[in-house]
């Protein structure tokens, strides 16, 4: 990848991050369910009309849409709503890769490797560090709420596996979202009731519209049009490592801007948390690659330069061709890589 490319996975990162500060400027004010209905709302009608039809794959894509995105979002959007810490929620989700796996192995009769193992329980102790260190101040029902939120995910992650080759992740995004708002806006009438409904559709505040605006058009749309991009264009295994940064990001912003500080166990049980998703999904073997990579290419090409220019200065020009072909050797293997 490219630095321009590293740049826009970032810049992916630190919109799907800052997306729980928004998460909660729009539970300020609506019940949690509405506020789901009403962000897979704005996702739904605009882009409907632009993103292409997944033909084959409705149904299954629909499924998805019940467990990645209502089950999923209204858990999450539940778990802050009764108390949960912004920051801590955006550590605790991590753990649906653990639980991918899990979900995985029980439903497709996949036999997890050892390197998978080692991370679960990695991350499952990490989760037991957080979950003993909750504070008096953060229901234990919010912290089991954001765990359902997280499974629920997993189980969409397993159903996404049988979606066709070439759908990608927007096309999965806008139409899996067709089966969210009215099931959400029907519970949130149910569980918060008509007149609470009511208000506050008819009083939507700014911290309301900022929140649908931010987390439906620019982290769902914006985010993932240019995650699907970078997809496209290079390994997940490239890019996928990216997404290790959105908790960091997501604590980061709940710290600068809500205050929201997180103890030393909640740090020390999100590091290990994050680190066995690392291990669990092979991230950590590829960013240590790829860190030796770019160590050896360092490494060797000064003293190339080097050795031309002192020993051999009449075949500079040759030495010149082989700095040339060896670039474009790199360059081949990235073509390949791709």
């Amino acid at each position: 990848m490219r630095p321009v490319h590293q740049l826009l996975a970032l810049l992916v990162v630190v919109l799907w991050g800052v997306n729980f500060v928004f998460i909660d400027f729009g539970l300020r004010d609506w019940p949690p369910l509405l506020l789901v209905a009403a962000r897979f709302t704005m996702v739904v009608i605009p882009a409907i009309l632009f993103v292409r039809f997944p033909r084959g794959s409705l149904g299954r894509i629909l499924l998805i849409g019940v467990f990645m995105s209502a089950g999923q979002f209204g858990l999450l959007y539940t778990s802050l709503f009764l108390g949960l810490p912004v920051g801590l929620s955006s550590i605790i989700l991590q753990i649906q890769a653990a639980f991918t796996v899990v979900v995985a192995a029980l439903a497709l009769r996949e036999t997890p490797t050892r390197r998978q193992v080692i991370g679960i329980l990695i991350g499952l102790t990490g989760l037991a560090v957080i979950g003993l260190s909750l504070e008096a101040s953060t229901p234990v029902a919010a912290f089991v709420v954001c765990l359902a939120a997280a499974l629920s995910w997993a189980i969409g992650n397993v159903i996404a596996r049988g979606v066709k080759p070439g759908i990608s992740g927007l096309q999965m995004t806008v139409w899996s979202g067709l089966v969210v708002p009215v099931p959400m806006l029907g519970l949130s009438l149910l569980i918060d009731g008509p007149a609470e409904v009511a208000r506050a559709v008819l009083h939507p505040t700014w911290g309301v519209l900022a929140s649908v605006v931010y987390t439906a058009g620019v982290a769902s749309l914006i985010g993932y049009a240019i995650w699907n991009s970078l997809l496209a264009r290079f390994p997940a295994s490239q890019v996928a490592p990216f997404t290790l940064l959105v908790p960091p990001v997501g604590v980061g912003a709940a710290w600068l801007v809500l205050g929201d500080r997180p103890t030393v166990p909640e740090l020390i049980g999100g590091g290990l948390l994050i680190l066995g998703v690392a291990v669990t999904t092979g991230a950590l073997r590829t960013v240590a690659r790829g860190i030796g990579r770019m160590v050896l290419r360092r490494g060797e090409r000064p003293r190339h330069r080097t050795v031309v220019a002192r020993e051999h200065p009449e075949t500079a020009g040759a030495g010149a061709e082989s700095e040339l072909g060896a670039g474009a050797s790199g360059r081949n293997g990235q073509e390949i890589a791709r």
